[in-house]
């Protein structure tokens, strides 16, 4: 129902003009390879960064990357990023369990 809905509304928009001149027009979409993302997610994700957010496992991951460059061993960085990398893989752990148990 909410599909026909939102394909409804964007045949109205179109069809008074309303979509003429957005950028890419007539380009196709540039999608990402996004198979990793559950199928259920994919939408609400793209969404979310298209409008310059992303989801905190992502943000998490930037913050390791951005660490490891600069971490030496014995470090406070080297304990803040070994602390960041539980907190990612115990959330993908909890996300996948959630997943399993429906």
């Amino acid at each position: 129902m909410l599909e026909f809905l939102a394909e409804q509304r964007i045949l109205e928009a179109v069809s008074r003009g309303e979509l003429d001149g957005l950028p890419g027009e007539g380009r196709p979409l540039e999608l990402d390879d996004d198979k990793l993302i559950p199928e259920d997610l994919r939408l609400a994700y793209r969404i979310l960064r298209n409008a310059g957010f992303v989801p905190p496992e992502v943000e998490a991951l930037n913050q390791i990357a951005d660490l490891e460059r600069m971490v030496t061993k014995d470090s406070k960085a080297a304990r803040k990023l070994a602390l960041l990398k539980t907190r990612i893989e115990a959330r993908y752990y909890e996300k996948t369990l959630a997943k399993l148990s429906r």
